[in-house]
Parts: structure tokens; C-alpha cells; sequence
């Protein structure tokens, strides 16, 4: 059977998109190549026609997945009155909390990242990109260090409050965290 020219890439391109997908979701660990090659009707011997290794598409992947969230977030930031109290909500939201393979891969590969002693520099690149963000749009001289807390906050409250099984609990985690950060914007 002959394919398209274009056939190898759209496979590799579909492979990218479910890993993404699945690393956000499940993490790295829980999602074998097996079965994530067998989602998309494909062998798990085809899988080395794409990637070199697991960790190889581990970082292309984190890489997708980064310059999808990267679009989307810029587009809907530079069109808002108010970036950052937008950029909070949107991040600490019921929706991203309940379908976190659409979301940051921050609070689910990261730690991962770090455990398996395999850091990325994609991690860095938006972890820096992230904290200019939200420093830009503080004020003061503590705008730097500000950023980190905030950053740092966004993440542990998304990570926690999908952590937990009491529904209450898990709301309380992100809306409270919302809540305090958005004031905090609007105390400066």
C-alpha cells in the first residue's frame, strides 16, 4: 500500500498531538508507547520510525504543548483590558483544572520531570516566559520576586486541587488561590 508524501508527517504530527495530550493528562510515566500508538491505529514497532526514543518524544511533545498554550494564551491576553487578573482566573479555572490534557504542563510533568532527574530546558523556557508575563504586569521593585510567588501559587493550587478527592476542598484550593492573587493585582 502506498501513502502520501505527507502521510510520515501527519502520523509523526498525530503522534506529537497524543502524547501531548496524554503526558498533560496521565503524566509521563503512566502513559506506555504501547498504548498510545495503538490509540491512533498504529504499531508499536512504527513508533521508532518517528522518535528516537520515549524521552525524545517526551521533549517534542513538551515542546507542542508549550507553543500551543503560548498562542492561545497571547492572543487572549493581548486583546484583554486587564492581562493578568485574566491570566489567573483563566489559569485557575474549574475548566483547567478538569482537562488538563488541553492545559499547562507545568503542574503535571514538571515534578515528574525533576523526579526522573531529566529537567528540560522547554520546562525553563516557559517557566521564564510565564514569570515575564506576569512581572510585566506588576508594579513596584518587587515585581520580580512577585512573579515567582504568583507563578509558584498558580501551579501548586491547579496541582493540588486536582490532587484531592473532596469536591469542596478541590474548589476551595482554586478559588481561593483566584481570589487572593486577583486582589493582589488590583492592590498595586
Amino acid at each position: 500500500m502506498r501513502y502520501s508524501e505527507d502521510h510520515k508527517a501527519k502520523t509523526h504530527q498525530r503522534i506529537i498531538e497524543e502524547a501531548a495530550l496524554r503526558f498533560r493528562r496521565d503524566g509521563v510515566g503512566a502513559t506506555g508507547l504501547q498504548p498510545l500508538m495503538k490509540a491512533l491505529g498504529l504499531t508499536h514497532g512504527g513508533f521508532y520510525a518517528h522518535f528516537k526514543s520515549k524521552d525524545d518524544l517526551v521533549e517534542t511533545a513538551l515542546q507542542h504543548a508549550v507553543q500551543t498554550l503560548e498562542s492561545s494564551t497571547a492572543e487572549v491576553l493581548h486583546s484583554a483590558e486587564s492581562p493578568l487578573p485574566l491570566f489567573i482566573q483563566r489559569y485557575l479555572s474549574d475548566l483547567h483544572r478538569d482537562n488538563p490534557g488541553a492545559g499547562c504542563p507545568l503542574p503535571t510533568m514538571s515534578a515528574e520531570l525533576g523526579q526522573r532527574g531529566e529537567p528540560s530546558a522547554t520546562t525553563d523556557a516557559m517557566v521564564r516566559n510565564r514569570l515575564a508575563l506576569i512581572e510585566q504586569n506588576l508594579e513596584g521593585e518587587n515585581a520580580e520576586d512577585e512573579s515567582v510567588l504568583m507563578l509558584s501559587a498558580m501551579i501548586g493550587a491547579l496541582l493540588l486541587s486536582r490532587s484531592v478527592k473532596d469536591p469542596e476542598l478541590s474548589d476551595r484550593l482554586l478559588h481561593t488561590t483566584r481570589r487572593l492573587l486577583i486582589e493582589k493585582t488590583q492592590d498595586q
